[in-house]
């Protein structure tokens, strides 16, 4: 059975997605983001889409040893050279509290990142997928 979803279906599974997921275009601007990642970001696809990922969601200005970013500009440009995907080891990268007191909270996340080809061969865009394992790294 082949059934091809519309652009609004395909927009409603995107947002279902129980995965924290983002779509990033090749210079790392955010043009989607799912519910799911939204919720677990603290962050509104409004303040996000169309702005670069760096600036959306920066290392903890009060962590002098936060490297979270420079190992995930590290793996997009690995996706962007080897047009495969990239699996992250465990890292940590805090996040802003934007609806409350604006301080940082710390997690841990997994991430993977996988191009999309174009037809020309070269990656059009990067599917970031995260996943919170702080739990699994700090247990209750």
């Amino acid at each position: 059975m082949n059934y091809l979803l519309s652009g609004l279906e395909l927009e409603q599974v995107f947002d279902s997605l129980p995965a924290l997921c983002l779509v990033l275009d090749p210079a790392f601007k955010i043009v989607a983001q799912n519910q799911a990642h939204a919720q677990a970001t603290m962050t509104r696809p409004e303040n996000t889409l169309g702005r670069l990922l760096f600036e959306v969601f920066p290392d903890n200005p009060n962590d002098s040893g936060a490297d979270g970013l420079s190992g995930l500009r590290a793996s997009l440009t690995r996706v962007m050279k080897t047009r495969e995907a990239d699996i992250m080891p465990v890292f940590k990268y805090a996040i802003q509290r934007r609806h409350s007191d604006g301080t940082f909270e710390e997690r841990y996340w997994r991430v993977t990142n996988t191009p999309v080809i174009g037809p020309d061969g070269f990656v059009k865009l990067i599917i970031n997928v995260a996943e919170d394992v702080t739990a699994l790294v700090h247990p209750a």
